[in-house]
């Protein structure tokens, strides 16, 4: 059995085409973990296939296609599922999109996955070769991350590595306690948070032998318990981590990570503005206390990539330079922003829709930086366009030496990075009109 696993990009994304350098590029989990979850007694032979980093080549010498589909990249996934299939080819869609509207992926696939796949593939690959194969897999009520035969290490190996930032991505656990009405984790995966054995953890991490960790986990702080008995874990292992957390963080907890060996977090702050926070289901952010937990890192040495959308039913056109003001003033080592997007499934798609306010199906443009819905309390032209004018704003070279120089002495080794990583965002910030264009956005 030949099998070939793709991960679709959307115009934004997608390798030469696309505007996303190497520099913001880490590697990718869920090809090199359905890889490995492959049942040995299939001796299949797998070939991995990344659009973010190479052009797909014309033909695929497989004998099933697999494809992990988020919403943004669902019509490209389409388009290879059509041409695959026309080649007799036997195609897999699975992922966040399939899982959220499985009716849309169906007529695109010979069968779908969707939840979670550690039971389903291995499950549906041997239907597969035994000729059985059913159209919809789904992930089981009792699904766990703690069932050994679920536990595997990703096959990195199978990838382009030198493609990417790092190759080094980990996962421990998935899901998050929170319920965002913009989120497509509690519409899609309920039951969560997962949460893998820490020994499993450490023990992938030392196989791999990496001094430098990228968790993947949206939440590492999620279960307070489970958090510290990892961090505690990684402390004799000496590396330097980076990963995803709430702004929920004790100063216990933040002292925990610096001694394990955080160097940086995501956080999603969202906005500034307590009422746009609360329209979206997020009040638990308290914007009056940003300063001091971002200062707080800083002095541990703990650099920020911090998140934030725009255009929620609260703000007007006056959050864009709340948000700049605070981006400068705290010094967000690498501010990211977005535009509120409805993912179908979620509470917000279906609050939108019930008010006949999303404006397009395409799912291409459902990638976070494009206008899919009417705002409430500004244009459509002015959501896209302050959005933009942030971006440039704060990656403009004076924002970047503002943002950034004052901490040049606790970045460390991680000072490399955060500085070629802000290039690759100045390099897509000043990019991104050309896309508004080209997809049907505005100029």
């Amino acid at each position: 059995m030949k099998i070939a696993l793709i991960s679709p990009k959307g115009p934004l994304y997608r390798h030469k085409t696309g505007i996303f350098r190497k520099s913001l590029r880490a590697a990718p989990l869920t090809l090199t973990t359905l890889a490995a979850l492959v049942p040995k007694e299939l001796q299949a032979d797998v070939a991995l296939h990344d659009e973010g980093i190479e052009v797909l080549p014309e033909s695929l010498d497989a004998d099933l296609i697999g494809m992990t589909v988020i919403t943004g990249t669902a019509p490209r996934a389409y388009q290879l599922a059509a041409q695959y299939r026309a080649a007799g080819k036997t195609v897999v869609l699975g992922g966040p999109h399939v899982t959220l509207a499985p009716d849309d992926a169906k007529p695109h696939a010979d069968t779908i996955v969707t939840g979670y796949a550690e039971e389903t593939w291995p499950a549906l690959l041997r239907d597969y070769e035994y000729g059985e194969l059913r159209a919809h897999y789904q992930m089981a009520p009792d699904f766990s991350l703690k069932k050994p035969e679920n536990l595997v290490f990703a096959k990195r190996s199978l990838l382009k590595r030198k493609a990417y930032r790092t190759s080094h991505t980990f996962e421990a656990t998935r899901g998050c306690v929170h319920q965002c009405d913009f989120c497509v984790v509690p519409a899609a995966w309920s039951g969560g948070p997962y949460q893998k054995p820490v020994e499993h953890v450490v023990e992938d991490i030392q196989q791999t032998r990496s001094k430098y960790v990228l968790f993947y986990d949206l939440n590492l702080i999620a279960n307070r318990q489970y958090a510290e008995s990892l961090f505690k874990a990684l402390v004799p292992l000496r590396v330097k981590w980076f990963g995803l957390a709430s702004t929920l963080l004790s100063t216990h907890m933040m002292d925990l990570m610096a001694r394990s060996g955080c160097r940086g977090l995501l956080i999603g702050f969202e906005n500034v503005l307590p009422n746009a926070l609360d329209a979206v289901n997020k009040s638990f952010n308290r914007p009056s206390r940003y300063c001091e937990l971002v200062s707080r890192l800083h002095d541990r040495g703990i650099l920020i990539n911090g998140t934030f959308m725009f255009g929620t039913d609260a703000e007007n056109t006056d959050s864009f330079k709340c948000v700049e003001e605070f981006v400068m003033s705290a010094g967000i080592d690498l501010p990211r922003y977005s535009i509120v997007t409805p993912f179908p499934g979620t509470p917000l798609f279906r609050r939108l829709e019930k008010e006949g306010r999303i404006l397009t199906m395409d799912w291409s443009q459902y990638d976070g930086q494009h206008v899919v819905y009417r705002p409430k309390c500004m244009s459509v032209e002015q959501l896209q366009e302050g959005h933009e004018r942030v971006w440039k704003a704060t990656y403009s070279v004076s924002g970047i030496v503002k943002r950034t120089a004052a901490r040049l002495h606790d970045m460390f080794a991680a000072y490399p990075l955060v500085l070629t990583t802000n290039l690759g965002y100045r390099y897509y910030a000043n990019n991104l009109s050309r896309f508004y264009t080209c997809m049907g956005g505005i100029a």
